[in-house]
């Protein structure tokens, strides 16, 4: 249990708003191999477990589980698929590891959404089905609830909103991952078309297709795969009450128990000060308020003010989402916390051109499952190697 788990291997594909004629497990092929030659391994030989997250219904095809193994060179191992955020699946394997069930187990996420003709009906089915569902809304009516709670309770302005979508259009611009970096004035943000009030169409992230590939490995194991590591350091996660009429639409509790969780593993005691920056969730601009608010980066209320003053840009004393985040980079449903996670890793090995964070060396990355769940995992990442 002492032993360290490292993430030795970084592999992706995919990256835009259409994949056109590439399937999901081309693109699972193509960061598999990416993933594999960065980390120096032979997949059939040096990796004893498999960990893919995925639903069903984003594939168009039941039990999908069974189509993950081929493309990642996982037949006749083991492979557990976790329908969830990709970062509950890091944590899975991190686990796995941590045991000593396993040395090295590999780790998948991705989207197709661009396959997807109709995705707020799939979002629909995650709503109970006799109290919400049957109401026959387009499901973001709850951000927009949630949105109109967490400004009246904390105090946060619409202004604030905006401007972190401004920022992270902004940011992505550097990404070239990103689909949607753009200069986006805040008035125009504000002036889109109405989805869900207070809720405007650009401050709403849009569908991108991606994967990502991860090899995580023990300690002893890392050091003949990489002199680069990233250490997972913390991890935390929390699902709290799915039935959104008992939900706390303002604090986002998944996130603040998740992080102190996390916290207390890292023996991270004042996240401001212990990390250098976050790849946060940003589904939504308010999340990404929320959020900074729930990870105890600031004081409730306070999350506006530390956008307004420039602390968490890119440039800023704590930069929050540098990467652009999903507003920039694009919404990918299973796959968005392990983005983050790359993100945050390319960040720590001094590998992020445009974006990068002079002295980076402690990472912390939160994920949230999205609309209408209350669930969500936070990781603190460490480097060891920096210019």
């Amino acid at each position: 249990m002492k032993e360290r788990v490292a993430i030795t291997g970084l592999g992706y594909s995919g990256f835009s708003p259409a994949t056109k004629g590439l399937s999901y497990k081309e693109l699972m092929f193509k960061a598999a191999a990416m993933a594999y030659d960065d980390a120096k391994i032979d997949v059939r030989i040096d990796v004893e477990s498999f960990v893919c997250c995925t639903e069903d219904f984003w594939e168009g095809n039941s039990i999908a589980d069974e189509y993950m193994p081929d493309q990642l060179g996982a037949a006749l191992h083991s492979v557990c698929t976790v329908p969830g955020d990709g970062l509950h699946g890091l944590i899975t394997g991190f686990m796995q590891i941590k045991t000593g069930l396993v040395d090295a187990v590999v780790v998948e996420a991705h989207s197709k959404l661009s396959n997807v003709l109709t995705k707020d009906k799939v979002d629909s089915f995650a709503f109970d089905p006799v109290f919400a569902r049957n109401l026959g809304a387009n499901p973001y009516f709850l951000a927009g609830m949630e949105m109109n709670r967490f400004l009246h309770e904390t105090g946060n302005s619409r202004q604030s909103c905006a401007q972190i979508a401004s920022q992270n259009f902004n940011n992505a611009r550097a990404n070239p991952r990103s689909s949607y970096g753009a200069r986006v004035p805040i008035r125009k943000i504000l002036s889109s078309s109405m989805v869900a009030y207070p809720l405007t169409y650009m401050e709403v992230s849009k569908p991108a297709d991606a994967c990502m590939v991860m090899v995580l490995a023990s300690e002893q194991k890392a050091k003949s795969m990489t002199d680069q590591p990233i250490w997972i350091e913390g991890v935390g996660w929390c699902s709290d009450t799915p039935w959104i009429e008992s939900m706390d639409l303002a604090g986002a509790s998944y996130a603040s128990k998740s992080a102190q969780m996390a916290y207390r593993m890292a023996e991270v005691n004042d996240p401001i000060k212990d990390v250098d920056f976050a790849e946060i969730d940003d589904t939504f601009s308010y999340k990404e308020l929320q959020h900074i608010e729930a990870l105890a980066l600031c004081k409730k209320g306070d999350a506006g003010k530390l956008v307004e003053r420039g602390y968490i840009g890119r440039d800023g004393t704590f930069p929050v989402n540098p990467s652009g985040g999903s507003l920039g980079v694009g919404h990918l449903v299973e796959a968005t916390g392990l983005h983050k996670v790359l993100e945050a890793a390319l960040q720590l090995r001094s590998a992020a051109g445009k974006m990068q964070i002079k002295g980076a060396k402690r990472a912390l990355v939160q994920s949230w499952r999205g609309i209408p769940t209350a669930s969500g995992a936070v990781a603190i990442l460490g480097g060891e190697y920096h210019d």
